[in-house]
Order: C-alpha cells, then structure tokens, then sequence
C-alpha cells in the first residue's frame, strides 16, 4: 500500500520529527479525467514552512493528518484522461507521498528538453521560473548592472547567478562555506561572500565599493539589511523568500531600511505563481541558455520517502547545494 506523510501537530519554531507521520494510504479508484502517478522525484522547498502553520497566507495551510502536498515528477500508471498514457512522465503537486491518484489537469507532461526528469522540480521548474521572472521582470536587470544574489548556493539563487551572468550582468552572491562559495565562484559568479565568515555587510561593501544595482533576496535579515546599506540610486531589489526568519518569531530589524527613501529603491514581493501563465516564455529562454551551455545543475539527493522530514528540515541547516531532492 503507497505511504505519504501527513502534518501531525503545527511546529514551534524548527520543526521537529514528531511533528510528522508516515502512513498508509487507500488508493482510491480513478474516476473519469483522473490520472494515477508513481513518484519518482520530491521536492522539497522553503515556501512549505509557511504551509505548516495554521495562519493565513498565500497558500492554505496543511490540513493535520492529511497527506502533505508539493512539487513532484513521476511516471501515469494508470489513466482515464485523454492525452495522458501509462508510461507519460509528468510533473505535479501530489507530492509527500509514493503515489498519486489526481485530476488530469493539475499534471503536466515534462517539456521535451534534453535533461533529466528531476531537473524540472529545479532549475527547470518552480525554483528556476521564481529565478527567471525574479531577475528579470520583477527586478528589471539590465546588462552591465551588478546584481547581488543572497543563498546564491541554492536551487533559486545558483540559478539567478547563472542566468545574470549570461545576460552580461556583474554577479556578487552569498553563500555559506568556503566549499558552497567555490561552488558559486565556478557558476561565474564574480565575486563570491561567505556569510559565515564575518558581517555580510563588510563583504558587499569590498566586493561592490560603488554599490549594487538589484538585489535578489532569497534570506532577508542581515542580507537584506546589508544590500539596503550597498544599494545604488534607484535600486530595484526582488524579494521571493526570507528562510531567516521562517522558524523565528522575532522581528527583522533592518538598519538600512531608511535608505528606500534617499536612494529611491523599489522593494518588490512576488510570488512564482504570479508568472506561471509564461511558463512557455521560461521554457524557451531557459532551454535557449541551455542549448548555449550557459546553464549547470547541482542536485542534493536522498532516498527514500522515509527520509523526506530530514531532507525537507537540511534546507535550513544548509545541507543542501542547489536543488534538494528526495528519491524513491
């Protein structure tokens, strides 16, 4: 019987393993439209902290005892919906469990790009469209600017290095660890900052002496702070995540914030959902920068549904390097 896991009690700051449960789930027969899907990749991202509390957001909360919900790619086993067949590789929101049965509209069959099937819960999907969109529209990021991309390590940010650097912008991102900041240093990344060697602050002001253009936030708190401090004249700065504070009840407090009225700075919040009706216009620019060569990927990978709490807690450890992945 296919297993998922379900939200038992809402978390107090980190979450802890009681705070989940693995159980066994029904399969239900497919009614007429529905697929069944086997998963074979999971995703888990940031944004699904939020999810966990009983709170009003963008997205509703975890139901307690349900099976959770997020990215996944697996493989129609089963289909009464015309356009999907047993063996159609497909992406959805079914995931937190081994199987699957859905609507066939809320299942996308993989883009036909030559990259293997994981890489659209990455770079070729949620976290690389927030990246695309992020830099690009939201933030307006124009050749020849200096962009500063904070977890610049991450799923979202080595992809925001990458596509900057090849659209001829100056990249400066930030990243945990001397082996994460060679990691970013190889994506091209022109000047690199380890937050966890001394005041992020002090970095970007040796690494941009005449300020930043944008700034791509994925951690708020002090990078936010510190790309306040370093913000040019009309700076446009691209909020999409703040993982500081998202197990912390305690307020930002940004030093800087009064320089959005001196230097004019655009502070935008966006989510990816917004752009999703583009996800052709992501595709095409993103498979045109692969095609070039101009892209790469690093995955985290664990095994297992058993390990998908672990995995899904080491984001906010800093265990992963790009894209964290759960493989059954």
């Amino acid at each position: 019987m296919p297993r998922a896991w379900t939200l038992e009690r809402r978390p107090q700051g980190l979450p802890q393993a009681g705070d989940f449960a693995l159980r066994e789930i029904e399969p239900s027969a497919l009614r007429e439209g529905e697929i069944r899907v086997r998963n074979l990749w999971l995703s888990v991202d940031p944004y699904m902290r939020g999810r966990m509390n009983d709170a009003k957001s963008y997205a509703a909360p975890y139901a307690l005892g349900e099976p959770m919900t997020g990215g996944a790619v697996g493989k129609v086993v089963e289909s009464r919906a015309d356009g999907f067949a047993p063996g159609d590789l497909v992406q959805h929101m079914r995931g937190w469990r081994e199987e699957a049965a859905l609507p066939a509209d809320e299942a996308q069959k993989l883009p036909a790009l030559d990259v293997p099937p994981q890489a659209f819960l990455g770079q070729l999907g949620m976290p690389g469209m927030t990246a695309y969109f992020g830099l690009l529209d939201v933030a307006e990021a124009k050749p020849g600017e200096t962009v500063f991309v904070s977890a610049a390590a991450g799923a979202v940010g080595s992809t925001v290095v990458q596509i900057a650097k090849a659209k001829g912008m100056t990249v400066i991102g930030s990243a945990g660890g001397a082996e994460k900041c060679a990691w970013v240093r190889s994506l091209g990344a022109d000047q690199v900052i380890d937050y966890k060697a001394g005041p992020v602050l002090d970095g970007l002001r040796a690494a941009a002496p005449d300020g930043i253009d944008v700034y791509f936030d994925n951690v708020g708190a002090g990078h936010l702070d510190a790309a306040l401090a370093a913000a040019r004249l009309h700076a446009r700065f691209a909020i999409c995540g703040m993982i500081d504070v998202y197990n912390s009840a305690e307020p930002t407090r940004l030093r800087y914030l009064a320089r959005v009225i001196g230097a004019r700075i655009r502070i935008t919040g966006f989510l990816v959902f917004d752009h999703m009706h583009r996800a052709d216009e992501f595709y095409r620019g993103m498979g045109a920068l692969l095609a070039a060569g101009q892209l790469r990927r690093e995955e985290t990978v664990v095994d297992g549904i058993e390990a998908m709490p672990d995995a899904f807690l080491g984001l906010f450890s800093g265990a992963n390097t790009g894209k964290m992945l759960v493989r059954l």
